[in-house]
């Protein structure tokens, strides 16, 4: 079992920066205590007088709600928690829609959407531009910057954090966001790599700037590992997974699914087997639409629900999904129902979860399936050997693999008990280690370990002659 501490690690203008000792290191398996993510860190004062202190954190991601999806659901949920918890939040993002507001508050969250306006895989990058000068605008409101999904906005937060001297945590959403290996599919457009020049230019110098943050946050081995090779110092990386509200999401009685069912318009009889996320190739739907027409002439009483939208990734698969579906006469047997905002809901009314992900890093959905009591079916890929435990939290199947899939969905479907035996050991799993409570105060202790190590004082505007933040020391 690998241990990284977190040491000293270099700043700006070459300064050394001293975070404070904490020990973290990834579990060799499921089912491993919530220590094993380094959220009971080895500390030098009591854990609440580090977390509950007040913070002032901006949190830049490319999308936020009311868009859906992991790493959206994951910055919402943070940003709520943080505020509860008395910390001053705000959210920088773009405005990927143009009936959204530029501003807007809820929650005590106060969100500015930055052009690029609309839709288009290639107006995220112009997010680099038009965030620095709002950055530098609201530099009073912020001490901290945390970015969620740095590929292509962590330059500007490091940038800002250069300039301004705040400082600068990255967490990446998905896998292959140092490496440069999330850009393959849509470079593979233009005929072109990671590899390829001028794009192998730009990933160095953009790596370049993005190691002078004062901290990464890793959600799975393999982007520590991924982070490690690209020369970040062990020191600057804390391990912290992806959470779920266990407030919103948890089981409920048979009299309550039974009154779901009937509101959400779902079958009242059957078994109910659903997906939640982005309808996206990747998350391997079109070979679960093809197993599930196959599984129809065994269980023609069970429904299949698809919840989500294809939204604006590259691997939108949405209307290939509504066609199969078409073609093949099952709109009596699946229920595409589009993004919706109740998703606890549709889980709490289901029974079994389907994630036969070919690619993923640490899917928000699963945990929340999982936090719902619901006997889960996935794939071993990212962070999920470590989240699911084979045949006691769930069932894992090959990716790509028809009869395995196949096979998995059959057996649940024809066991209720084994379905109770895996909900049940799934839900404990959620509560032993990844509620966004415990979460939160891992974050927090982090934003306050830079924050003395910085000389910024949480909660308060360490403000030089021209407005800037705490200057690194």
């Amino acid at each position: 079992m690998g241990r990284l501490s977190i040491g000293h690690k270099k700043g700006l203008k070459g300064s050394s920066i001293r975070i404070r000792r904490c020990a973290i290191c990834w579990p060799s398996g499921a089912g491993r205590s919530s220590e094993a993510y380094g959220l009971r860190a080895k500390r030098d004062r009591p854990f609440s007088a580090v977390a509950m202190t007040k913070q002032k954190i901006c949190i830049f991601t490319e999308t936020y709600y009311p868009v859906v999806g992991g790493g959206e659901t994951q910055a919402r949920l943070l940003a709520e928690h943080l505020v509860a918890h008395g910390s001053s939040v705000i959210i920088l993002t773009r405005r990927s829609d143009s009936s959204l507001k530029k501003i807007e508050r809820f929650g005590g969250i106060t969100v500015y959407r930055l052009p690029p306006v609309g839709r288009g895989q290639l107006r995220k990058w112009g997010l680099i531009f038009s965030s620095l000068p709002l950055l530098i605008k609201l530099r009073h409101h912020y001490d901290l910057i945390f970015v969620s999904g740095f590929r292509i906005i962590g330059v500007a937060a490091v940038l800002a954090g250069m300039m301004l001297h705040k400082a600068v945590v990255l967490k990446a959403d998905s896998r292959g966001e140092m490496s440069g290996k999330f850009f393959t599919d849509g470079l593979a457009k233009f005929r072109l790599s990671p590899a390829s020049f001028p794009f192998s230019w730009f990933l160095w110098a953009r790596n370049r700037i993005l190691k002078r943050a004062d901290a990464f946050a890793s959600i799975t081995p393999e982007q520590t590992a991924e982070l490690i090779a690209a020369g970040v110092d062990t020191g600057a990386i804390r391990v912290i997974p992806n959470s779920v509200d266990i407030s919103r999401f948890h089981p409920v009685d048979e009299q309550q699914k039974s009154a779901l069912r009937a509101k959400l318009g779902l079958p009242h009889s059957g078994k109910i087997v659903i997906y939640t996320g982005r309808l996206v190739s990747y998350k391997g739907l079109p070979l679960l639409l093809r197993v599930w027409h196959a599984i129809q002439r065994k269980h023609p009483c069970s429904t299949l629900v698809l919840a989500g939208a294809g939204g604006l990734d590259i691997h939108n698969c949405e209307a290939d999904l509504r066609a199969y579906v078409s073609a093949n006469n099952l709109e009596n047997a699946v229920c595409l129902v589009g993004s919706v905002q109740n998703v606890q809901e549709y889980l709490q009314a289901s029974d079994v979860f389907v994630l036969p992900t070919e690619e993923d890093a640490f899917p928000s959905s699963l945990i929340e399936a999982m936090a719902c009591r619901l006997a889960v079916v996935t794939t071993p890929v990212g962070a999920i050997e470590t989240i699911v435990a084979d045949k006691q939290s769930g069932l894992m199947v090959r990716p790509g693999d028809f009869q395995q899939l196949y096979d998995a969905l059959d057996t649940l479907l024809t066991d209720t008990k084994l379905i109770a035996h895996l909900g049940r050991a799934g839900w404990q799993a959620v509560q032993d280690r990844y509620s966004a409570e415990m979460v939160t105060r891992a974050y927090e202790q982090l934003f306050c370990q830079i924050a003395r190590s910085t000389g910024a004082v949480p909660g308060q505007v360490n403000d030089d002659s021209n407005g800037a933040g705490p200057r690194k020391s």
